[in-house]
């Protein structure tokens, strides 16, 4: 679904200029294999990213220009291999920055010093920068850990919270969420809800729903709803309300089946309705039981589970699947005619000419991993064009693995109760510091990890 987009092979994506493989975004220009970005502009293989622009290959970031291979960071520019950091500009290799500029590997450096020393990693060379790149991994894996990212949100448990308000197990919620549990992925003003993904943008009293809201209330166990009122069981309805088990309508109301009845027979027939759900409900091949009041059964669903974004947030087994009595699509079997083998892609930019446009080129996993791989892909002339620009080498996976090389790096949408892990003096406590909270590290995780008070002490 594409809404007043300029864009090719994009879904759920609006007001967006020039997008190529964008999913789920709002607002942009020049940019492809996106997901979940709002204005960000000539940038390539992001993920959650906001008001930005010339990035690639950020995860969780936020008002950035020119950022490379960074996670978490926000107000940066002109730096690469950032992770947990603000305020930061020219900076490489750093983690839990802020205000910094002229650093390398979380060293000071003159800006003459620092430009001088940055030419020696030659990163235009896939080489040097696979070696770089192992390098920043390795500060990171030793580099101090927030226990959530939550800013000026009082009263929640999650990750990635920012302007909000009494949030439970809430997870990726950006201004003004209020009230709500267990939602995921919303945007701006959103208050008592429960159980939604992809919601929110000015609405209230949704439940077991996704991509729903827009200035809607009381939506529930349906899909693409968006404005209105009261309704229920439905998909893709607009502008509607009263409305019960409808596909596709707009601006209706008092409909049951996508049939149209009068207000008072409508009122007379939903409670009948609602007491026949209960009475007969619909029990699915392993005997799970759906009454009124629960989301559609997952085996009433078009798609297989390894074609949907599920498999990005709970990782399954083909047999774990069909135990669970989902479905699982098979592997289509591709005959692509390579053009150019993984180890003969240039590893310089400046060996690259307009020929490699349109060419098969084959990825490196050559669909041995379980990343939805596609086996080859093609350059486009934009892709080449940004390449250039940022000189960057041309990659050696397919935009789906890379993607999943993304979202590898994000922690899991699970908490677990720990204490904090600090242990220095000068931090307002004696000894171990007693603090509890939630995090979305799990405790058999290696990193250190600290409650917000002496992150902070820490850092600034």
């Amino acid at each position: 679904m594409i809404f007043q987009s300029h864009s090719f092979y994009s879904f759920i994506t609006g007001e967006f200029k020039n997008g190529y493989l964008v999913h789920a975004s709002w607002g942009g220009e020049n940019t492809s294999y996106a997901a979940r970005v709002n204005k960000v502009k000539d940038s390539m293989d992001v993920f959650v990213l906001s008001n930005s622009e010339l990035c690639y290959e950020v995860i969780a970031g936020n008002k950035c220009y020119n950022v490379t291979y960074s996670q978490n960071v926000e107000n940066c520019n002109n730096s690469s291999f950032l992770f947990e950091c603000r305020g930061c500009a020219d900076c490489f290799g750093c983690t839990n920055l802020r205000s910094k500029n002229y650093y390398i590997f979380n060293k000071a450096y003159s800006r003459s010093a620092y430009l001088e020393k940055l030419k020696e990693f030659k990163l235009e060379n896939r080489e040097n920068l696979k070696k770089a790149s192992e390098q920043f991994e390795e500060i990171k894996k030793n580099s101090l850990r927030k226990h959530a990212n939550i800013t000026n949100s009082p009263i929640c448990t999650g990750d990635n919270i920012v302007n909000s308000y009494n949030c439970r197990g809430c997870f990726d919620i950006y201004g003004d969420v209020r009230d709500c549990r267990f939602i995921q992925n919303c945007a701006e003003h959103l208050k008592d809800s429960y159980d939604g993904y992809g919601v929110g943008a000015s609405a209230e009293l949704i439940y077991e729903v996704f991509d729903t809201g827009v200035e809607g209330s009381k939506l529930c166990f349906g899909a693409v709803i968006y404005g209105g009122h009261d309704v229920y069981y439905s998909y893709n309805c607009h502008g509607s309300q009263n409305c019960f088990a409808c596909i596709g309508l707009r601006s209706k109301q008092y409909c049951i089946l996508n049939k149209q009845y009068t207000k008072e027979q409508y009122k007379e027939l939903i409670p009948k309705i609602i007491k026949h759900m209960n009475d007969m409900p619909y029990i699915d091949n392993k005997g799970r039981i759906y009454k009124y009041g629960e989301f559609f059964p997952a085996e009433l669903s078009p798609f297989c589970y390894n074609e949907t974004i599920t498999q990005e947030y709970f990782s399954l087994t083909k047999e774990e699947v069909e135990n669970r009595g989902y479905k699982w699509k098979e592997k289509e079997k591709r005959n692509y005619q390579i053009d150019i083998k993984t180890e003969n892609i240039p590893n310089n930019i400046k060996n690259v000419n307009d020929e490699i446009i349109g060419k098969v080129i084959e990825c490196k996993h050559k669909n041995t991993c379980n990343e939805q791989c596609t086996e080859a892909f093609k350059i486009i002339p934009n892709e080449l064009s940004f390449y250039k620009r940022m000189n960057l080498p041309i990659p050696h996976l397919c935009p789906n693995c890379r993607h999943y090389q993304r979202l590898k790096k994000r922690n899991p949408l699970n908490l677990w109760h720990r204490f904090c892990m600090c242990d220095k003096n000068g931090h307002n406590h004696q000894g171990k510091c007693k603090n509890e909270f939630e995090t979305s590290y799990a405790p058999d995780r290696p990193e250190i990890v600290y409650c917000e008070k002496c992150y902070q002490q820490e850092v600034y």
